[in-house]
């Protein structure tokens, strides 16, 4: 990839027991948690060999099936688009896990092997037990955050963002993170929101070959970018909405990560309010836009309490933070209006 990219802040010290939970939300930047997994069993049969980490994942495996995305040799790895954007280059497949790590065992030794991915399929659901020896305890902090697994070859995620914050451990391979804020948005060049290679839109840049002339403005984002390599053990904070681009160096990746949001359950995702906005705001004439974006500044982009300051608290409503009760409310109101 073009450019030299900062390096990623490094925290040494780090203990699955002891994660510094408050302190990474309130840095609101990438870290580097060097060595925060080094003692899990499944990083320590990765250091013994891809066939000995194959065979501790299967020690646990309940036979379920499940996804995983499957390429011809010439995707090299990078679940993405066809030349058109209309459709993805991989399969999405189900099978057993003991049929996909039979699959990428028999290309261990191939320059270009064909793509296998199993992606972000929770933990507990395939591999009950494995965390009894491979597990971050963000639970004696209060918060639910239950691991899911990625499993494959040598496997590019393309650059994405998601909107809970993140603690991605690497457990056998090693992993590069290079890491945008979300300012970069507008010269990441996002593409389609569907379909897309993993639920959430990627920039279209190839990062190992960038096309600056059709792609210009990336050279502002590499301005900008991080970058850290994962050896197993280590473990990365990525917050919420920073864009990663995510490489597996080796022939055979996990990676277990830790998606968890510091809202209620009953304040759903911005995505649901950025469909809507386009459906109904982004068309309109440019004058009707810009008042739009005054009103928004107003009510949810400007401090929480000051559209509501002036008003006596009972009349607040939607106003004042919102509760579950209010959550309901606004569910039905929407509900009713969007099905006339």
């Amino acid at each position: 990839m073009a450019g030299s990219p900062a390096p990623v802040r490094e925290l040494d010290g780090c203990r699955a027991d002891a994660l510094p939970l408050q302190a990474l939300l309130e840095g609101g930047e990438p870290v580097l948690l060097k060595g925060i997994a080094a003692d899990w069993s499944l990083v320590e049969a990765g250091r013994e060999s891809p066939q000995a980490a194959m065979a501790h994942l299967l020690a646990h495996y309940n036979g379920r099936p499940l996804p995983y995305s499957w390429g011809p040799p010439e995707t090299a790895g990078r679940p993405f688009y066809t030349a058109d954007f209309t459709r993805l280059n991989t399969q999405a497949l189900r099978g057993t896990l003991d049929a996909v790590l039979d699959e990428i065992a028999a290309h261990l030794d191939d320059p270009q092997p064909p793509t296998h991915y199993v992606a972000s399929v929770p933990v507990d659901s395939v591999l009950p037990g494995l965390r009894a020896r491979n597990d971050l305890d963000f639970a004696a902090h209060g918060v639910d955050a239950p691991p899911a697994i990625w499993i494959g070859n040598r496997i590019t995620a393309s650059c994405h963002y998601d909107a809970p914050d993140n603690i991605a451990c690497c457990a056998v391979g090693r992993r590069r993170f290079t890491l945008f804020p979300p300012g970069q948005i507008h010269s990441l060049y996002p593409g389609p929101l569907d379909p897309t290679p993993g639920g959430q839109a990627v920039s279209v840049v190839d990062f190992d070959a960038p096309d600056f002339e059709r792609y210009p403005r990336f050279r502002e984002a590499l301005g900008h970018a991080r970058s850290v390599l994962l050896e197993p053990g280590d473990a990365i904070f990525i917050p919420s909405m920073w864009w990663h681009h995510v490489q597996g160096l080796e022939p055979f990746n996990v990676l277990v990560n830790y998606w968890w949001s510091s809202m209620p359950a009953w304040i759903p995702t911005p995505m649901h309010a950025l469909y809507h906005a386009m459906w109904s705001i982004r068309d309109r004439p440019e004058r009707e836009k810009q008042a739009w974006r005054e009103v928004f500044d107003h009510y949810v982009f400007g401090p929480a309490e000051r559209a509501g300051e002036h008003l006596p608290e009972p009349a607040r409503k939607a106003l004042a933070p919102i509760d579950e009760s209010m959550a309901r409310q606004l569910r039905a109101w929407l509900i009713a209006r969007l099905n006339r």
